[in-house]
């Protein structure tokens, strides 16, 4: 992996590595709304940077969870504003509890946004190499 990138002032860092067909991005810091916002336009640049429209997003991030509320203005937010740049986002939040990530994927998918939430990194990975090509 490369080094971290940028770190905010709210404390988050964001590496990435290139695979064969995908980038693989890891977020480690604070659970925050603000965290979560900055990181993905972070993601999203370095996807518009390298052409590459195919992520996995492993979200390491510690702390409360979000609420409901702020997933579900995130990801609707984001689906439309992203929409497009991507052909494949696997996401793995290894802190998730309960059926959130299921909750943001339903509402990611539903608005046209190519997401799939996995409980593991290995999922995603297999996953994202069964839709190569």
């Amino acid at each position: 992996m490369s080094p971290p990138a940028r770190r905010g002032p709210a404390s988050y860092a964001l590496a990435v590595e290139e695979k064969p067909g995908y980038l693989h991005f890891v977020v480690t810091g604070a659970n925050t709304r603000e965290n979560v916002m900055r990181y993905m336009d972070e993601v999203m640049r370095e996807c518009r940077a390298r052409g590459c429209r195919r992520i996995l997003i492993e979200e390491r991030l510690e702390g409360a969870r979000l609420g409901t509320m702020d997933v579900f203005e995130m990801v609707s937010a984001g689906s439309t504003r992203f929409r497009g740049v991507l052909q494949a986002l696997a996401y793995v939040d290894v802190n998730a509890a309960g059926g959130l990530m299921d909750f943001a994927e339903d509402v990611a998918v539903n608005r046209g946004f190519p997401v799939r939430a996995f409980a593991t990194t290995a999922a995603a990975e297999e996953w994202l190499r069964a839709r190569r090509g």
